[in-house]
């Protein structure tokens, strides 16, 4: 973030005094004079812009890293020639200093740069899923053929600020930086002048802040970033692109701050996808086409929304791709109040429709830009190096006394790299400022069973702000250590002028530690949830009493915490930016008694060990809340099941926009057939999204652009099509995997319990199998017997069963060469995964020479009809189930998760080579029809509904039935008939009964019957 402005650590004589506005005047450098830091590397480049300085720049960069993994660099000022890619490794920060800021140069014509997207610098990542020796290629790096493992979810704090970009004429194929990066990353006090150049930023992540882009065929063009986190852009400016200032989808994008001017298009969302976007405080100026283009304006992935935009001589607000509606704007000058498009959810326990609500007012004349989001730091010359102070850092001795001495007398205070021993409560003084560069290697750390935060008692934070107080803390690491029941990292009191910015919460991901022990050396072992070390022991990580202000780019991921980001009894604005909230027991956000708040991209995610039961969002007793591009994740891992994202208990006037709940993912990894991206989706998201606590009612909706909570919500009527929903039997763990037979008796997996159960009118329940077999998916074959998909083994296993006969009988199943005809025999029937994920995530889809990036449909065509070359059949011969590739995390052995399409569906559907199936891509939530074919494919795909979620089924009658929060039904032509309202979300839907006319409904804690 704005580490340009707070860098500038003095020795004993300083510049004289500069008093820097953010965002930074275009060119000046924000870092006048060198940091004080031994830990950091010093670029030895000649910077006279004719010289190539490619090698003594990616040598600074290649020895920067420290034992923890992560390193500073500064680059002097000067104009750095450049003729090949730099690769910036993780957790490495550059920074320009200088009294000019540096330039990285493309001169003009630089061989490599002239076809597809070549990158100047190239931000990467490590081995992440331990996927072997054989790296990821970056595609566009220069020369071609090097390479290079990608920024990813696992690539923290990596960093640029103070150093602008220019590309000469010639390099019609450069881009300036490539980013995708994880928590902490950032690019800021950024020029790029990019002439002819393709873009500034190829592919994007976390933050930029104070970022200008100049020319260009774009400034930015992204899509999903790797940890598919938001990406959020303040107090920037774009101006003369030629076709569009920002081109992107899946982004998560929030700008705030932002200022378009001289362009055809201001943001242009990618034709067949969404993205959730907000924009607060957007301005436009001469965009000739349309401020804003919507790539796909059905999909509950479309998300849009604007907050106080304001415009001139912009003819069209927004166009809609692939169709010529529009929304005019008005002539002259005029204010965008609000905007949203996307799925509108009226209220409590109802089903959103899509819509658009906009207000436009016209203006005499464009009102004067606010100032930044992000407030300037002090003048330099009041900056005062601790070391200068008696303070250590040297991670043994006990700074406490001597950083007291140092606030109490000191305004502004810089911390070079090392760990600073705290064992009491920092207090500071309203207007004290503290400053680092890297969270990751300046940490206030609490040693373990410090006294100060034993036992009961208190809360003894590390920081602590007073009321309305006017503080910045701002690039450090803070860690209460693994046993201080009494420790949190900060109590922050102060007022609306005040910031937290580049903070990281220790106790998770990215995490050095002082002593160098893991997080996770738990001297209790087994479990125990009072050992030592134990989860859920401390008081919140930030706790905000009272107080409020800005907070930007914080990552709070501390276990051992009660919750990350605790806000009480405060009435002051307090205004969230990107923030990522993560790993705790039992809640990742807290409300409390609060009103006047908006949280923009705020992020959070659960754990399979101690995320398992854990809340997203918890409010109480508040008021007037706004939160937009909110993000709530399980990991792919989770197999417990969920009830809700959001508790609100007493409160109203809270306003979502823009909410995404979900918990796939994929990770790059390669094998003897080469690279590629593996993408799998979890059983196990949060079922509902919102839950009322007070009024007892539910938000199902996953995906959807608005909501608001009033006071008094009330429930609409239950809808029913064709009569009442029967509940047959319940409490289950989760229930998935069924199949029914020729007599109609339904057949499912408890997965986490290993059983296979049969339900029938007559019996009722019954256990047919519960061997430690790892059962996940089912079908029968003509004989009777079950064919049974199993967890089991690095591949998975499959074996069959006769549920008729009580004896232990397993029959395993060899995979053999998948036959011509896709079959074992004349009439075999061919199962295949009802539910897919599949949009590409993380590879790059952009392709330069067709100038498109092919779309969510195409790649979902293209994936289901690549044929299986093995398969497994039936002993009968009657069904046969391809061998869907399989993916793994962990130990190779029995150990470890595995993942494919198959494992990862909620049941199977089948069908003979030639016959049309339905089933549906949860990725887009949409739901096809395809031809099954040989190999396990399914071809000539046809869209049929705009729902597609858990599951979908045809009935005897040819209505088709979609499981997506509800059930859905519709006519064979594709109409909506109507809805069966379920008291549980529906996962699984199957036909059975005696004469096939019963529709089942598989939840995962209870099994529903419906007559439609």
């Amino acid at each position: 973030m704005r580490f340009g402005l707070l860098l500038a650590s003095l020795l004993a004589v300083t510049t004289s005094p500069i008093a820097l506005a953010a965002p930074t005047a275009a060119g000046m450098s924000a870092l006048p004079t060198r940091p004080d830091d031994p830990a950091a590397k010093i670029v030895k480049g000649k910077g006279d812009g004719r010289a190539d300085d490619t090698a003594a720049i990616q040598q600074a960069l290649d020895t920067a890293r420290d034992k923890t993994g992560h390193g500073l660099v500064f680059l002097p000022s000067g104009r750095y020639r450049i003729t090949r890619t730099l690769i910036v490794p993780i957790g490495v920060r550059v920074f320009g200093t200088g009294p000019t800021r540096p330039v990285i140069v493309l001169a003009p014509n630089t061989p490599g740069f002239q076809q597809g997207v070549s990158t100047m610098i190239v931000f990467s990542g490590g081995d992440q899923y331990n996927v072997g020796d054989v790296p990821v290629p970056v595609p566009g790096v220069v020369p071609a053929g090097k390479v290079v493992r990608d920024a990813n979810s696992a690539t923290f704090y990596s960093s640029m600020s103070n150093v602008d970009v220019e590309i000469g004429d010639g390099n019609p194929a450069a881009a300036g930086v490539r980013f995708r990066v994880a928590q902490h990353g950032f690019l800021s006090h950024m020029d790029f002048r990019l002439g002819s150049a393709f873009a500034g930023v190829y592919q994007a992540g976390n933050v930029m802040e104070d970022v200008h882009f100049h020319g260009g065929r774009y400034g930015i063009v992204t899509e999903k970033t790797s940890p598919a986190w938001q990406f959020t852009l303040l107090d920037s400016t774009f101006d003369g692109q030629r076709d569009a200032a920002i081109r992107e989808h899946e982004a998560g994008l929030t700008l705030v701050n932002v200022s378009i001017r001289d362009t055809p298009v201001g943001v242009q969302i990618d034709e067949g996808y969404g993205d959730s976007f907000w924009a607060k405080n957007l301005r436009l100026e001469n965009v000739s086409r349309a401020g804003l283009v919507i790539g796909a304006e059905k999909s509950v992935f479309t998300q849009m929304g604007l907050d106080n935009a304001v415009a001139s001589n912009v003819p069209t607000l927004v166009r809609f791709a692939g169709s010529d509606r529009t929304i005019p704007g008005r002539a002259g000058a005029y204010r965008v109040t609000s905007f949203s498009h996307g799925v509108k959810v009226n209220g409590l326990e109802t089903v959103g429709k899509t819509a658009t609500d906009v207000q436009i007012a016209p203006l005499r004349a464009l009102p004067a830009a606010g100032g930044p989001a992000i407030r300037a730091l002090p003048a330099i010359a009041q900056w005062t190096n601790v070391k200068t102070l008696g303070v250590r850092g040297d991670g043994r001795t006990d700074d406490t006394a001597a950083i007291q001495r140092a606030i109490d007398t000191q305004r502004v205070l810089y911390f070079p790299t090392g760990f600073y021993i705290v064992t009491d409560t920092l207090r500071l003084k309203p207007d004290t400022v503290l400053i680092g560069m890297h969270p990751a290697m300046t940490q206030f750390v609490i040693p373990d069973e410090n006294p100060r935060h034993a036992g009961v008692g208190s809360v003894v934070p590390i920081i602590e702000t007073p009321l309305g107080g006017r503080n910045i803390v701002q690039g450090l690491g803070l860690f209460t250590g693994r046993i201080n029941p009494r420790a949190a990292n900060i109590v922050w009191r102060s007022g609306a002028d005040s910031l937290l910015n580049d903070v990281k919460i220790m106790g998770g991901g990215g995490t050095p530690t002082v002593d160098g022990k893991g997080l996770g050396e738990r001297r209790g072992g087994g479990g125990d949830p009072i050992a030592d070390n134990r989860w859920d022991a401390q008081y919140p990580s930030i706790w905000v009493d009272g107080g409020g202000g800005t907070f930007a780019d914080i990552w709070s991921p501390n276990t051992f915490a009660q919750a990350g980001f605790y806000v009480s009894n405060t009435r002051v604005p307090g205004h969230v930016y990107e923030m990522s909230v993560e790993h705790h027991v039992r809640n990742e956000f807290v409300f409390d008694n609060v009103e006047n708040w908006e949280l923009l991209a705020p992020q959070t995610e659960q754990e399979v060990g101690e995320g398992m039961d854990a809340v997203s969002l918890e409010v109480r007793n508040s008021r007037n809340l706004l939160f937009a591009n909110y993000h709530a994740y399980r990991v792919t891992r989770n197999f417990h099941p969920a009830p809700m994202a959001v508790k609100l208990f007493n409160s109203s006037d809270i306003r979502f926009r823009n909410v995404h709940v979900n918990a796939e993912s994929g990770f790059a990894t390669c094998d003897t057939n080469g690279c590629g991206t593996f993408l799998r989706a979890s059983k196990f998201p949060f079922e509902n999204t919102i839950r009322d606590m007070t009024n007892k009612l539910d938000v199902r909706e996953r995906e959807f652009a608005r909501l608001d909570v009033p006071a008094k919500p009330v429930a609409p009527a239950v809808s029913r099509l064709g009569g009442e929903v029967k509940k047959l039997e319940d409490g289950f763990f989760s229930i998935s995997g069924g199949a029914s037979d020729a007599s109609g008796a339904l057949y499912f997996v408890e997965r986490r319990f290993q059983r296979i159960y049969r339900y029938t009118p007559n019996k009722g329940l019954e256990i047919v199998r519960d061997h430690a077999l790892d059962p996940v998916n089912l079908a029968v074959d003509a004989s009777g017997k079950l064919l049974v998909l199993s967890s089991y083994g690095p591949e998975g296993t499959v074996y069959q069963v006769d549920p008729r006969r009580h004896d232990p009988q397993v029959s395993v199943l060899a995979a053999t060469a998948a036959t011509p005809q896709g079959g074992a025999g004349d009439g075999a029937r061919v199962l295949l995964p009802v539910n897919w994920w599949n949009n590409g995530e993380f590879r790059d889809q952009y392709d330069p020479a067709r100038d498109h990036f092919t779309t969510l449909g195409e790649m979902f065509a293209r994936d289901v009809a690549a044929p299986k070359p093995r398969q497994y059949a039936s002993a009968d011969g009657s069904l046969v189930l391809p061998a869907f590739r399989t993916f793994q995390q962990g130990s190779p052995d029995h150990i470890g998760w595995r993942w494919s399409d198959a494992l990862n569906a909620h049941g199977f559907v089948s069908g003979k080579p030639g016959e049309r199936v339905f089933v549906t891509n949860s990725s887009e939530n949409m739901t096809y029809s395809g031809l099954v074919g040989a190999g396990g494919t399914l071809t000539d795909l046809k869209p049929f509904a705009n729902r597609g979620g858990e599951s979908v089924v045809k009935g005897p009658d040819g209505r088709v039935f979609v499981a997506n929060g509800q059930v859905f039904a519709y006519a064979a032509d594709g109409r909506e008939l109507g809805r069966i309202d379920v008291p549980d979300r529906p996962l699984q839907l199957l036909f059975g009964g005696a004469d096939g006319r019963t529709l089942y409904i598989l939840t995962h804690h209870a099994l529903y019957a419906a007559r439609p």
